[in-house]
């Protein structure tokens, strides 16, 4: 196990340049300590509040001069990458300026709200797919939209970027994302039952949390930082040894995608909520098709679909990532698919997102050609899905309720 990700929080119009370093040095400084413990961190990365909430300080027409400023300035104290939150609902052209945002610099992210609190938003999504479809066509690979994703009742301080945001009018605060799929092939590759991997896996897990805990918050409450807590959502590494899918395999499922595959993501994301650390974040499965070498290769095989994602996202996990589609897909067909993904998060009331990638002169069944560490190459999966039509693509917004 290692950690992905050092993510703080802040918001620009509340912390002042020097709560900023201090949250820089708090950073640091667990880092320093995680280290000598011998913890392997990736990366820092740094998240705001929704953008429109403070970027248009100095006026709308300044918004892109502030955020490159704010990227300017969290490079400089040691962040590798910014989140400035999602777009929200109630302003529509938010989301329309998002791929020009993206364009400001290659280490800025973002999001945009599709459904949150029992309420889903047509409209945003139909925006959040226009991000999607325009993101695709501002690279010759597509790549702009690993750094969006649309946010399905995803509340602030999740650590794993682009769903990270945080509270405007808070503190700064401090999260860790972890990459733990190994930790699940470690235990199902060894485990004798069901019961025996489960424990294993969550003991693996509770232990690191509390190597890192005593830590993080000694150094949080020094500064004056809020700890958060942890993500342990299973982030993979593309090779199998550090596979998610791997691990669901090792249950007794054939090929993940077949019988069995939903069986084995509900007990896995049944161990994480017996999980005992401070949660933040989804703590739920990651199933990110192209950071995932045995999911990959089921989407290559044509053994894992899109809706067999979704229907996985039901009872386990963390939504659609990093899935490759056609790259003439329209904002329609794209929207038909975030719809779902946000009634399924706000009528099961837990967090998705949906980060996919249409690949510019690509179709289904061709190959990726992704030259990236954190990439395994696969093929374009089928979208295989209708456009919707008046009255559920045109009302404002859709109240769901959250089942009792």
């Amino acid at each position: 196990m290692k950690i992905r990700a050092i993510t703080g929080f802040f918001d620009p119009l509340t912390d002042s340049t020097s709560s900023l370093k201090s949250l820089a040095d708090c950073t640091s400084e667990i880092i320093s300590a995680l280290q000598a413990k011998g913890v392997v961190v990736q990366s820092r990365r740094i998240a705001t509040p929704p953008f429109p909430q403070w970027a248009d300080d100095r006026g709308r027409e300044n918004r892109h001069e502030t955020i490159h400023a704010l990227v300017d300035q969290t490079r400089k104290l040691g962040w590798q990458y910014t989140s400035i939150g999602p777009a929200l609902p109630e302003n529509i052209n938010d989301y329309r300026d998002i791929p020009h945002l993206l364009m400001l610099d290659d280490t800025l992210f973002a999001g945009g709200v599709i459904s949150s609190h029992g309420r889903l938003f047509p409209n945003a999504t139909a925006a959040a797919a226009g991000v999607i479809t325009e993101n695709a066509r501002t690279s010759a690979d597509g790549f702009s939209n690993l750094r969006f994703a649309a946010l399905a009742n995803v509340e602030p301080y999740a650590p794993f970027l682009p769903a990270a945001y945080a509270q405007a009018g808070q503190g700064p605060a401090i999260a860790l994302a972890i990459e733990c799929a190994d930790a699940a092939v470690n235990a199902f590759s060894q485990a004798k039952s069901i019961t025996g991997g489960m424990s294993a896996f969550l003991t693996q897990l509770e232990s690191y949390a509390r190597l890192l805990e005593d830590t993080c918050n000694g150094i949080c409450a020094h500064h004056a930082v809020e700890f958060k807590g942890f993500d342990f959502s299973p982030a993979p590494y593309p090779q199998e040894w550090c596979s998610l899918g791997k691990a669901l395999e090792l249950l007794g499922v054939p090929a993940l995608g077949g019988s069995g595959s939903l069986a084995a993501a509900a007990l896995v994301a049944s161990t994480l909520d017996k999980g005992n650390w401070k949660k933040t974040g989804f703590n739920g499965l990651m199933l990110a098709v192209l950071e995932d070498s045995t999911l990959a290769l089921r989407a290559a095989e044509k053994q894992l679909t899109l809706k067999d994602l979704l229907l996985y996202s039901a009872v386990c996990g963390t939504g659609l990532d990093t899935i490759p589609l056609p790259g003439d897909a329209t904002p329609e067909q794209i929207g038909s698919v975030l719809l779902d993904l946000g009634a399924l998060a706000v009528r099961l009331n837990k967090p998705l997102t949906g980060r996919l990638m249409p690949i510019p002169g690509k179709k289904a069944g061709d190959e990726t050609s992704f030259e990236f560490e954190f990439f395994a190459n696969s093929r374009i999966m089928e979208l295989g899905v209708q456009t919707i039509g008046a009255p559920l693509k045109d009302a404002p917004l859709i109240d769901i309720p959250s089942r009792k």
